[in-house]
């Protein structure tokens, strides 16, 4: 029989094993490093993250979605680790309101934007000023990432403007969530034309490249990386410091992004 003071023993035992058997999937989930990133790196950081995971034994998880989209989940308390924005201005959104740890920020990658039209129907497109994009169109739409939020379609509608082209075309846009949103529209046959990232144009076979934009007819296309001030995830400078490397930098060159130093 067991006396009163082992049975106390016992149930301290039995109620602690519990516990860790509750919570000990939740501290290994916890482990993992999310990331936050935009649409157009879905390739290139999938095939990091999978290299990353290789090396460390840790895992990496990337939800993409236009910049906009994530920073206002950020905003709104969802638990992410690193957060890699398509353009300066969602980083600088963030970061006004300290939800980064600023001295982890870095610009990490370059890119460039271009008209794309469906592979089967695609003809050189000369992009100048005053270029006859209308006519190009005409009854069809322009696809391309909504002008107010998302950054390729920021991008877009400034080029667009510097070229003398964009009243022409506004009411034919036709506004996508994502820059990835718009590529589909383009493959899948919706819009006889589209503007997105150089490096989205390898991720959908449907689709080709018919010209690129002047880089002088839009701001430097660049992808700051940051740390979220709500992470606790002592693997987050490790993982960052891997984006960072040589090892990484082919999965990112391979899909046309230029690497910032």
């Amino acid at each position: 029989m067991f006396s009163r003071r082992q049975w106390v023993r016992f149930a301290v035992v039995a109620v602690s094993s519990a516990w860790l058997g509750a919570y000990a999937p939740a501290a290994m989930a916890a482990e993992k490093v999310t990331i936050f990133a935009a649409a157009s790196l879905k390739n290139a950081l999938d095939a990091a993250n999978a290299e990353w995971a290789k090396e460390s034994g840790k895992e990496a998880v990337a939800s993409y979605a236009a910049s906009s989209a994530l920073a206002k989940q950020i905003e709104g308390g969802a638990p992410a680790d690193v957060f890699i924005s398509a353009d300066l201005d969602w980083m600088d959104y963030v970061a006004k309101k300290n939800l980064i740890k600023s001295d982890t920020r870095s610009n990490l990658l370059g890119n460039s934007i271009v008209l794309v039209a469906a592979k089967d129907k695609a003809k050189p497109v000369d992009i100048k000023q005053g270029f006859d994009l209308a006519t190009l169109l005409g009854d069809g739409k322009l696809a391309m990432g909504e002008v107010k939020s998302v950054p390729a379609g920021k991008y877009g509608k400034t080029a667009l403007e510097k070229l003398g082209v964009w009243s022409s075309v506004e009411s034919k846009v036709a506004g996508a969530e994502s820059v990835r949103a718009a590529l589909a529209l383009v493959s899948r046959g919706e819009a006889p034309y589209g503007i997105v990232y150089q490096t989205d144009v390898s991720a959908d076979p449907g689709v080709a490249t018919v010209g690129t934009f002047p880089a002088d007819s839009h701001p430097p296309i660049i992808y700051p990386v940051a740390i979220l001030a709500e992470s606790k995830n002592a693997d987050a400078a490790a993982y960052l410091d891997f984006l960072k490397s040589e090892k990484a930098a082919h999965f990112f060159t391979d899909q046309g992004f230029t690497i910032l130093k």
